[in-house]
């Protein structure tokens, strides 16, 4: 499993995000551009001390990554469509695409896949939720749905 942020923009957001995958294992991949320099002491402070825990790379773009050989299943998360992620078949193989806060995936990538995945929510005139948020919990329903949840200790 792996966590592809696609240009994302705020530096907390990708702090958060690089926590999660430190927790998990997870890796992370950062397509460029950044909205925002890995040096940036807010996307620090929010990875906490996680930051040598976390699998990072950083590509020029996404044909880059996209032929890298990295990429595995595209499943495309998306507040625009998809199916409801807790209805999804998430493979541990699995690379969780998550496109940039302002305006979310732009349609050449989401396109470039037939899995989508949307987080439900009740309220209509919710557009979306925080990045790191849905990151989290499209990343722990995978999990979830692949077993691999038993293997983790308590916290």
């Amino acid at each position: 499993m792996q966590i592809v942020l696609f240009e994302p923009e705020i530096p907390p957001n990708t702090g958060n995000i690089a926590r999660l995958c430190a927790a998990t294992r997870t890796e992370l991949h950062l397509i460029e551009p950044l909205g925002f320099s890995l040096d940036n002491r807010y996307l620090r402070r929010a990875g906490l001390d996680y930051w040598p825990d976390v699998l990072l790379n950083v590509w020029p773009n996404w044909p880059a990554y996209a032929s890298s050989g990295k990429l595995r299943r595209a499943v495309m998360a998306s507040a625009r469509g998809g199916e409801a992620v807790h209805r999804f078949a998430f493979d541990v193989d699995d690379s969780l695409v998550f496109g940039p806060e302002t305006h979310g995936l732009p349609p050449e990538i989401l396109s470039g896949s037939p899995h989508n995945v949307r987080i439900p929510m009740s309220n209509p005139h919710a557009r979306s939720l925080n990045l790191s948020t849905s990151a989290g919990i499209v990343l722990y329903m995978a999990l979830a749905v692949c077993g691999v949840l038993d293997t983790y200790r308590l916290a």
